[in-house]
């Protein structure tokens, strides 16, 4: 009887442990969990840069405050430097989500390459063309991406801007 308490006992963190790796594939397979990382590391990038956008709002304060004749020029400077910001911090926040997919797919080519019986050397080297061509794919999406966001967020950040600026005036 104490043994069987003992090998229970035993057995109990390995029955616990397999049920939370479950768990864990489990919530890592949906989307909304990497919907949520996306947004968790957006919203960390977006308040470690919070200086540099707070940076470039008050240039452009001290710029329309002053009586110059070039009415939407500090705001176009300051909508396509806040669209860069934001396209860049879009980028760095698909990356978090990009490389565990990327990685993910390539072990799947890899292992299904290596099921069809291919030699070492052959896998080596198709491994290496592979990889160079899906991060080849992935980069030029994640720049895609991050242009589109860079995009939208100039135009609204000009319009706001501007009608900010027509409204104190």
């Amino acid at each position: 009887m104490a043994d069987n308490l003992e090998e229970e006992l035993d057995t109990s963190p390995t029955s616990t442990s397999s049920s939370s790796y479950l768990l864990f594939l489990k919530i890592m397979s949906k989307r909304r969990t990497w919907v949520s990382i996306f947004v968790l590391v957006y919203a960390i990038l977006l308040t470690s840069s919070w200086n540099l956008l707070k940076s470039i709002l008050s240039w452009y304060n001290l710029q329309s405050q002053s009586s110059s004749p070039s009415f939407g020029w500090p705001a176009l400077y300051a909508s396509v430097l806040l669209g860069a910001v934001f396209g860049v911090l879009s980028m760095v926040a698909a990356l978090a989500v990009m490389i565990p997919a990327t990685l993910v797919t390539w072990i799947a080519i890899v292992v299904l390459l290596a099921f069809f019986g291919k030699p070492r050397r052959t896998l080596v080297i198709e491994g290496r063309k592979i990889t160079r061509e899906i991060f080849g794919f992935v980069f030029k999406i994640l720049l895609k991406e991050g242009n589109v966001v860079a995009a939208v967020c100039a135009v609204l950040g000009y319009f706001a801007l501007v009608r900010r600026n027509t409204e104190v005036d």
